[in-house]
């Protein structure tokens, strides 16, 4: 069972989908393939308690630059 059968912010179905999402610790950044329960009316995303704790696990390892098990797909730059 779904822990919300509707969106909790506007009440708009929910359908389970694969996402990108970005995780951010100290400077660097890392994305994460996850599923998650999107409202198809507005965008809310939904995730579960275990892929919150997968977000949490990243950013403290990002946070100490312990990320030696993650592969480098490039470069990100900031305009000024």
């Amino acid at each position: 069972m779904k822990p919300f059968e509707k969106c909790p912010n506007c009440s708009g179905e929910l359908v389970e989908k694969n996402v990108e999402k970005v995780v951010r610790g100290g400077n660097d950044a890392a994305i994460v393939m996850v599923s998650a329960e999107i409202c198809l009316h507005c965008g809310e995303r939904l995730y579960s308690p275990e892929t919150v704790q997968q977000f949490e696990q990243i950013r403290f390892k990002l946070e100490r630059r312990e990320v030696k098990e993650f592969h480098r797909v490039g470069h990100v730059f900031q305009t000024v």
